[in-house]
């Protein structure tokens, strides 16, 4: 029988497991910040909007600001103050060259990443879910 300190470990091994494996993997705003930028010349909050818009519940504004001034000292970005617009002046970030061709390599790393999606999808669904791809297994494959 578990003691109730057990049942207390296990239960907070879980709650960090869950946390682990929650989210987006480590800088994957990255790319989605570099696409964002590839037609236009935007501000952080617009940034921010379209990462919402990308799927990314929530998104740490601190942590947004931070990477784009990171991007900018990697000459990823390039940023500059507009003070045309009532208010306060604002920021506005375009891509690099140097930019472009980062994105472009996320943009292969991705690809590679989603073929290793797919197979893992597909091999957990015929695991878990055998009857639900349409096909039957052949009986001598038991």
């Amino acid at each position: 029988m578990s003691t109730s300190k057990e049942d207390n470990a296990s239960a907070s091994n879980s709650a960090n497991l869950e946390k682990s494996i929650s989210g987006a993997p480590k800088n994957f705003m990255i790319p989605f910040l570099l696409l964002s930028l590839r037609g236009w010349n935007l501000h952080g909050y617009k940034l921010i909007q379209q990462l919402m818009s990308f799927g990314f519940t929530s998104v740490d504004q601190g942590n947004v600001y931070r990477t784009l001034r990171q991007l900018e000292k990697d000459n990823l970005i390039t940023s500059q103050w507009d003070t045309s617009a009532e208010g306060p002046a604002r920021r506005i970030y375009s891509l690099t060259e140097a930019g472009e061709q980062y994105l472009t390599m996320w943009a292969s790393s991705l690809e590679q990443y989603q073929n290793m999606l797919d197979s893992f999808f597909s091999m957990y669904t015929d695991m878990f879910f055998p009857f639900s791809s349409g096909t039957k297994k052949d009986e001598n494959q038991k």
